[in-house]
């Protein structure tokens, strides 16, 4: 059945098929999540907000904390810092959320003829969108404390590109996992605690020996976090071969982790 092809052009062609339906589960994702509140969807511009506003209490008041080679402004750690959190953050929704995807929507698996593989995407988009969120409120607090961005904000879109494959990619190949093996959640709980302090967002890659520094770019978000960080708050341009290379292997990545998806999907029923 087509349903069940796993060739590139069906990977695109299944999201682009249920496009209406990607819209609204998104939709309904990012409002559930609010549901019942006070402030509803204002939370996630708060949340963001106060996140900021406290990264920058305690690491230029508290830490008295200096980014390498940067002025001695109070504000610029927490701006410095703050877009590296923002790939963070999406990063660990995504893989923390994708094990659970299915089996949470059990109902339809077993009795709904659904696109599954939509699942796992809804939820990439929905992280999403609170990043976008986020990156709306460190312009407004880099406006207000400093200026006008740098000119290469225009390339933050070109970085997250291929981003979104990377994780369409993970969030497929954890979904179907975390179906078959209940025990993959908890795991990728404790690894992303790990993988936070292994990760460029609190200080600069190059302040590694450069015997380590390797390791470091083993970290599949390092490469983001640091390009992200270059184009929004020092002005520089992204790293074209580095950029490329990124594209292609996070595209390679989408089709991969969607092979995967679809090629063990036929047992969910089964498992759940």
């Amino acid at each position: 059945m087509q349903h069940f092809l796993a060739n590139p052009k069906e990977m695109y062609g299944s999201l682009w098929r249920h496009r209406d339906l990607i819209v609204a589960s998104v939709k309904r994702d990012v409002l559930g999540r609010y549901r019942g509140s006070a402030l509803g969807l204002l939370w996630s511009f708060l949340n963001p907000l106060l996140m900021l506003a406290v990264y920058t209490f305690v690491f230029s008041n508290i830490f008295k904390s200096r980014w390498p080679g940067s002025t001695d402004s109070k504000s610029e750690f927490a701006l410095v810092l703050f877009p590296g959190l923002i790939i963070f953050s999406i990063f660990s929704e995504c893989i923390n959320r994708a094990p659970g995807v299915i089996v949470v929507h059990a109902n339809y698996v077993k009795k709904v003829v659904f696109p599954l593989e939509i699942l796992p995407f809804v939820s990439v988009i929905s992280a999403m969108f609170h990043g976008a969120i986020s990156f709306f409120v460190w312009v407004v607090a880099y406006v207000f404390l400093v200026g006008v961005p740098p000119a290469t904000v225009i390339y933050f879109p070109l970085i997250m590109l291929p981003f979104l494959f990377f994780l369409m990619g993970l969030s497929w190949f954890l979904a179907s996992l975390g179906v078959y093996l209940r025990d993959v959640a908890q795991l990728i709980g404790m690894a992303t605690a790990v993988l936070m302090f292994l990760s460029p967002v609190f200080y600069p890659a190059a302040s590694l020996p450069e015997e380590y520094r390797y390791l470091l770019y083993l970290n599949p978000i390092t490469l983001v976090v640091e390009q992200v960080r270059a184009v929004l708050y020092f002005g520089a341009q992204p790293d074209a071969d580095l950029l490329t290379v990124y594209i292609v292997s996070s595209a390679l990545a989408a089709w991969l982790g969607f092979l995967w998806f679809q090629k063990t999907r036929r047992g969910f029923a089964d498992v759940l």
